[in-house]
């Protein structure tokens, strides 16, 4: 993405582009989430200039070294795999992978949070950090050059490891104290990324990513997602939203959603509240001698005595006596309401 003006930037994308949508290929590109300017302008414009939304597009929060593997491995993947489903394992296969680097210095490491500690610890000499940025962003500072206790996990073996680094900068700290904490049967050195000193801070540095080399390492790593078909674009992607189209998709049927923070548990308290059946309070607001509402199974309900109600509303045993048909109180009127100290004087 070279070029004067944002023309020529985007020439040799929309090119690779148009040649492969014309064979019926879709295309997904893969850009660092923490330098996007211009990856995602070119996509825009490809976009456009094409008139496609077959074009997907995949941030990815890693180091550049981890970028160009996932690369790689997706790359090797999508011929047996449809265009979704490979898009969808790009967050998913940097959750299997141990990528990092060798500082020095932190104190101008701005794409992973430090402690104000590590700040200062930059200034000390001899000084010796570890940072991570997959499969989880931390840094930690190495203690009696034993490495160990920093890392986070380790890949299935066999355990394969890439550095690259500045010309200058030696590997023989670096080999020997954690090549043999990783157990790595093969180390190789590729030439420095381009975008290397931007997303570590410093002009030295050794930078790696760990990955294993078993032979079902990546054949296994598509069952752990749970595609769906978009609602829109009909691709099988895995998340929320569709990397094509840009469309929102509920998640698979089956799968709850994860808890956190933002996801509250459900009560397991009772709030203490009675509901009670609508046809409940409007059988009583009818009075005694009122309209009898319909039950909403079709029946009427039948007295704790087992006696029938007449359909006519009357009382269960037959007439009334007149001195209860008397004092019997008017209908829709409203009951008095009764106190601990007696009868209510309303």
């Amino acid at each position: 993405m070279t070029g004067e003006d944002k023309g020529e930037q985007a020439d040799a994308f929309i090119e690779f582009a148009r040649a492969n949508l014309e064979q019926g290929r879709k295309v997904t590109a893969l850009y660092a989430k923490w330098n996007a300017e211009r990856a995602e302008r070119v996509i825009a414009f490809a976009r456009g200039a094409l008139l496609t939304d077959e074009i997907g597009q995949i941030p990815l929060d890693i180091s550049p070294l981890a970028l160009s593997l996932v690369s790689d491995q997706l790359s090797y993947m999508s011929p047996y795999l449809p265009a979704g489903v490979t898009a969808s394992l790009a967050h998913e296969l940097c959750r299997h992978v141990l990528a990092g680097a060798w500082l020095k210095r932190v104190n101008n490491l701005a794409t992973i949070p430090i402690t104000f500690k590590q700040h200062i610890g930059s200034y000390l000499p001899r000084t010796t950090f570890l940072a991570f940025n997959a499969p989880v962003k931390r840094v930690g500072r190495v203690k009696k050059r034993d490495p160990r206790p920093n890392l986070p996990n380790r890949p299935l073996d066999p355990v394969q490891v890439l550095v690259c680094r500045p010309d200058d900068y030696s590997l023989d700290e670096f080999n020997e104290q954690l090549t043999p904490a990783l157990k790595a049967v093969s180390l190789n050195a590729l030439p420095e990324q381009p975008l290397g000193p931007k997303y570590w801070g410093v002009r030295k540095y050794i930078e790696f990513i760990v990955f294993s080399a078993h032979p079902q390492a990546l054949t296994s790593t598509p069952r752990a997602i749970r595609p769906s078909t978009c609602v829109w674009c009909r691709e099988l992607v895995d998340g929320l939203m569709c990397p094509y189209c840009g469309s929102i998709n509920q998640p698979p049927v089956g799968r709850p959603p994860t808890r956190g923070a933002d996801v509250p548990a459900p009560p397991t308290k009772s709030t203490g509240e009675h509901i009670r059946p609508a046809w409940v309070g409007a059988q009583r607001q009818g009075g005694p001698t009122g309209p009898q509402q319909p039950h909403p199974g079709g029946a009427a309900p039948q007295p704790h005595s087992g006696r029938p109600v007449p359909p006519d509303g009357g009382h269960p045993s037959g007439p009334q006596p007149r001195a209860a048909q008397e004092h019997r109180p008017p209908d829709n009127a409203a009951y008095p309401r009764t106190s601990p100290a007696g009868p209510s004087s309303a």
